[in-house]
């Protein structure tokens, strides 16, 4: 089995060739690799899950991790719905001197809990293309475009005939909530989804509402997720 979470990482453009330095050095050069050449950042950031919008995750999101990032968010939604907080507003997305934070090691999200097993990466992984191919709008010769950059983006072997497979599958959401048995799991996998897109379609927003409402998410606790992957998207300009 390949390594799931290098994969997630690979999807949201941590680990994009080349890159080296600091934490804040490696998510500004990730940047600048995808607007340069995004035959070269990580396959579901180039196809995806963001630069087709003009649109990527702010702050050091790219750098800490495609795991750590969604704990990350998934955790901060989490705590302000719990909290009683007002969503987060366009103000509050992450930057530099205000990253996304890793989760307390206790707090059920992240690496050190079920949610970071590799089975459950690749339960967010089969999560993040289910939500891109809501749209109906990958179709045979699409695929074969994102092939063409998940080779470019040094994925090959086992992970790449595993990104075909789903590509090519019918979505099975039976499958995907049922493997997320802890809330925590069940927030970090309607964070993943929503993360890979932005749902500007009546399809893709019912294809949301649904997966939502398969979680069992409260009304609120989805709001709070919304607004706090919204807010942390930023246009590639800036």
């Amino acid at each position: 089995m390949f390594d799931a979470k290098k994969l997630l990482d690979q999807f949201l453009g941590s680990q994009v060739p080349g890159l080296g330095g600091s934490v804040r050095d490696r998510a500004g050069e990730a940047m600048q690799t995808a607007r340069n050449n995004p035959m070269k950042t990580g396959a579901l950031a180039a196809v995806l899950l963001g630069t087709k919008t003009g649109r990527s995750i702010a702050g050091n999101a790219l750098a800490i991790g495609g795991l750590a990032a969604i704990a990350g968010l998934g955790y901060q939604a989490y705590k302000n719905y719990q909290s009683g907080q007002a969503p987060a507003a366009p103000s509050d997305a992450p930057s530099a001197n205000n990253p996304v934070l890793l989760p307390p090691a206790e707090s059920g999200f992240g690496p050190a809990s079920p949610a970071g097993s590799n089975e459950f990466v690749l339960v967010l992984i089969r999560a993040m293309i289910a939500a891109a191919k809501a749209d109906g709008h990958i179709d045979a010769a699409e695929r074969a475009l994102i092939m063409d950059k998940i080779t470019a983006a040094d994925v090959s072997g086992e992970a790449a005939a595993f990104i075909e497979r789903e590509l090519a599958s019918p979505t099975d959401i039976d499958a995907l909530v049922a493997a997320a048995v802890t809330e925590e799991q069940r927030v970090e996998l309607y964070t993943a989804s929503r993360l890979t897109i932005d749902p500007d379609s009546r399809a893709e927003r019912g294809y949301l509402d649904l997966l939502a409402g398969r979680l069992g998410l409260a009304d609120q606790l989805v709001d709070h997720i919304e607004a706090t992957v919204s807010s942390a998207k930023t246009t590639l300009s800036q």
